[in-house]
């Protein structure tokens, strides 16, 4: 009687250590997945923002002159094309590094650097907006008590493709932020994974 209890306790044992780790790579597959959706969508649309910034421009006449108005005359603009660019090469460059990761294994040193990487980008994606943003506001409303007199109003297509290229911005500027919440969860596990290893390496 007792043999056959210990045989179903192992079999038991057996079965839900298998379910376990059918759940934890099915967990691991979509984790990988989200990560890389998430990141061609940041890449796609910082192309896209890019790609809309660079080929906006208009011509217009302001009290007898010619006002060109393009993006490169503006510093925080040009800031703004730029973090587009980063932040599109570093997502396209980190698929690499999720792909090797997804078939080599994940482990903590791994992972906490993916979750550098995804906050430092979140960081800078966050500042090109807020930049675009502050001059995009003042081009199209103004500052009355600065001296500042808005310009949408005589380039409307221009500042048109700009806040189009914003709104793109901002939407890369969320995927990363999903991913650097994702990286965290994944460091947290990983952290958690390797102290439940070392506890049961250290107990006799």
């Amino acid at each position: 009687m007792v043999p056959e209890v210990a045989r179903d306790k192992a079999s038991f044992m057996v079965q839900a250590k298998s379910l376990s780790l059918a759940v934890s790579l099915n967990t691991t597959t979509s984790l990988f997945m989200a990560q890389t959706v998430l990141r061609v969508f940041a890449a796609v649309f910082t192309l896209a923002a890019i790609c809309v910034m660079a080929t906006s421009s208009q011509t217009t006449v302001l009290f007898g002159f010619t006002i060109r108005a393009h993006y490169s005359y503006s510093s925080a603009m040009r800031f703004l094309f730029v973090t587009d660019a980063i932040v599109c090469a570093s997502s396209l460059l980190s698929l690499i590094f999720v792909y090797h990761l997804s078939h080599s294994g994940s482990n903590l040193k791994t992972c906490f650097y993916l979750f550098l990487h995804d906050m430092v980008i979140t960081v800078l994606a966050i500042s090109g907006c807020a930049a675009g943003t502050a001059v995009g506001y003042i081009s199209r409303y103004g500052e009355e008590k600065m001296g500042w007199m808005a310009i949408c109003n005589r380039v409307k297509s221009f500042c048109n493709h700009m806040t189009i290229s914003m709104v793109l911005s901002y939407v890369a500027f969320l995927s990363y932020l999903a991913l650097a919440v994702m990286s965290s969860n994944k460091v947290m596990y990983e952290a958690n994974d390797e102290y439940q290893r070392n506890e049961r390496q250290a107990c006799p």
